[in-house]
């Protein structure tokens, strides 16, 4: 029976060593200052108690040249006082400079108001991120949290451990609460879970990032194009008022003094540029698509290949009886994400990127129609124009007929 209870007792100490082994510690820091610093209220604060800060020193700084103003006097009525007279002055400026160190003091010291109000201050907005960090200490299963701006002193910190950017995050998310109704505090809720689920997973944020980053070139992509339309928007408005210009004066009989002959190889010229400036900013389009298409199935490779990896070292790990050690340092440092999530990740970059294709299409679409019509506007303008040059001519030659 002993033998028994011994190695059950050695079993499940074994175990807690290989899950211990298994996590690894998990350190973070924040970094207070820098927290502080971006709280709005926090700021406020801080500019009124800087404000009041300013008015003491400016009352100390007063008091100073009255002081300095009474021994420059007394300095000067000397020689015509009595030692009475001298004495009594000199005990009141001795007075006034004490008082006003006293003030000074009562300010600026040690225990003084600065201080006491710079700690009631910060001290909600401390308890608030000694809150935020113990959740997310609980929720990512941290073993320690350090604060980079207090006394212990940290020699070298990684970027990576630094959860001050989670801290904030869930300072703002408290203050939204707060001002929401229940439907959009439910709403904020799900896009908090998946934010959550993002920065649980550091592989998963850095796919996030590379869709943002494409997100942001597919955005600037789509505000050049807008701009291009709008351009040309202006331009055709242009010529639009130039024809309507030209058909007034050609019903007041006279010739507009803007009118310009248009030269039909120079024309087509033009419009021949035009074409193929299009067509190269087409194919630069194309080849852009292509290869963000190519570097997205490059990384899915890449990914696939180490996940199979793994798959195979973990089966060789659990034919030998041990764990591999690219499970432990995962298991150390990254909170493992659902499939679930990845595969809605996934399909969301897949609705998106369609998304933009049928905006492309359509675009192109609408800039051949605006061309066809600018064509046509070209075209009837110089109609206009020849048929008003030769009217032009024809009056000519009658009124020299008549002077004949």
């Amino acid at each position: 029976m002993k033998k028994q209870f011994l190695y059950v007792f050695l079993a499940l100490i074994t175990t807690a060593t290989i899950n211990a082994q298994a996590r690894g510690t998990k350190l973070g820091y924040i970094d207070m200052e820098y927290i502080l610093e971006n709280v709005a209220d926090y700021g406020e604060a801080k500019i009124q108690l800087e404000q009041k800060a300013q008015k003491w020193k400016l009352e100390i700084e007063t008091k100073k040249i009255e002081i300095n103003k009474l021994k420059d006097a007394l300095k000067a009525e000397k020689v015509l006082l009595t030692k009475e007279l001298i004495e009594e002055r000199e005990a009141e400026i001795t007075f006034l400079e004490n008082e006003n160190l006293e003030y000074q003091q009562k300010r600026f010291g040690a225990n003084g108001d600065l201080i006491t109000q710079k700690s009631v201050l910060v001290k909600p907005i401390q308890d608030q991120v000694f809150t935020a960090v113990q959740d997310i200490a609980e929720r990512l299963k941290y073993d320690f949290i350090f604060d980079k701006t207090s006394d212990l002193t940290m020699l070298f910190a990684a970027k990576r451990f630094d959860i001050s950017e989670q801290v904030l995050k869930a300072l703002n998310r408290t203050d939204k609460r707060e001002q929401l109704t229940k439907k959009q505090q439910k709403e904020l809720e799900a896009k908090e879970s998946k934010e959550d689920a993002i920065d649980d997973n550091p592989a998963l944020a850095e796919r996030q990032k590379l869709l943002d980053d494409k997100k942001a070139a597919r955005e600037k992509i789509l505000e050049d194009r807008r701009l291009l339309q709008e351009q040309k928007k202006k331009e055709f408005d242009d010529k639009r008022k130039q024809i309507l210009e030209d058909r007034e004066a050609k019903k007041n009989g006279t010739v507009p003094s803007n009118a310009k002959k248009v030269d039909p190889a120079e024309d087509a010229e033009a419009r021949k540029q035009n074409f193929e400036d299009a067509k190269q900013k087409k194919a630069e389009a194309q080849a852009k698509t292509l290869e963000d298409r190519r570097k997205v199935i490059e990384d899915r490779k890449i990914e696939l290949e180490e996940k199979r990896q793994q798959t195979l070292e973990e089966r060789e790990a659990k034919k030998s009886g041990t764990v591999s050690a690219n499970v432990k340092k995962e298991a150390a440092v990254v909170p493992t994400a659902s499939s679930d999530t990845i595969k809605e990740a996934i399909t969301e970059a897949k609705e998106k990127q369609a998304e933009v294709q049928a905006k492309t299409v359509e675009d192109r679409k609408k800039i051949i129609e605006d061309r066809k019509k600018e064509l046509e506007a070209k075209r009837l303008k110089t109609i206009q124009e020849r048929e008003a040059l030769k009217k032009a001519k024809q009056e000519k030659l009658k009124e020299n007929t008549n002077n004949n």
